[in-house]
């Protein structure tokens, strides 16, 4: 009983500390990534496809994404997509291949970049601790029900909340990372 809570807070836990990674990597920082159009999608065909599905995302320089289109009927459609996108992005079309360059980023956007990492952490912070505050539900109705003692509702809750100090802590370690990855010029 015990431990199947512990794991379950665990893997809980470790899967909102990777919905934060992932949406890290959608925040831009200077270089070209091609994860940077991951959650763009395109209506292909009467379908919205992510743009991985209708075209290439290669990285042509460091400031440069290069997507090639599956299809040439596609290459405005994917081009409209990416400037609706609110990336503050202007692609360039040359045949199937749409070119865009990354500006620079100002030292005001870096700013508010960081504003935008640290709030998406506090989100994830938070979704980590409903999970704590479910799990330690769960051991007070094992407890009320008697199907653990009090000393095994105190030690999980100590479980609970290192598993809880350990994510947090990773979350902290991303922000530094990011924050690093921002403000290099």
């Amino acid at each position: 009983m015990l431990q199947d809570i512990l794991k379950d807070t665990q893997e809980r836990m470790a899967k909102s500390v990777e919905s934060f990674r992932l949406e890290l990597a959608k925040i831009r920082t200077g270089r070209a990534h091609p994860s940077l159009l991951d959650h763009i999608h395109v209506d292909f065909y009467g379908t919205s496809t992510p743009i991985g599905r209708a075209a290439n995302v290669t990285v042509e320089d460091a400031r440069t994404l290069a997507v090639t289109a599956w299809d040439k009927a596609m290459v405005t459609a994917i081009e409209r997509a990416i400037l609706e996108s609110n990336l503050g992005l202007n692609p360039m079309t040359a045949g199937t291949v749409i070119r865009i360059p990354l500006p620079p980023l100002t030292q005001e956007r870096r700013r508010d970049l960081m504003k935008v990492v640290k709030t998406e952490a506090e989100q994830a912070k938070v979704a980590v601790r409903n999970i704590r505050r479910d799990s330690m539900a769960d051991l007070k109705e094992l407890l009320k029900e008697k199907e653990i003692a009090e000393d095994q509702e105190r030690k999980g809750q100590e479980d609970v909340q290192k598993l809880t100090d350990a994510q947090v802590k990773k979350i902290d370690e991303l922000v530094v990372g990011k924050e690093q990855e921002i403000m290099a010029v």
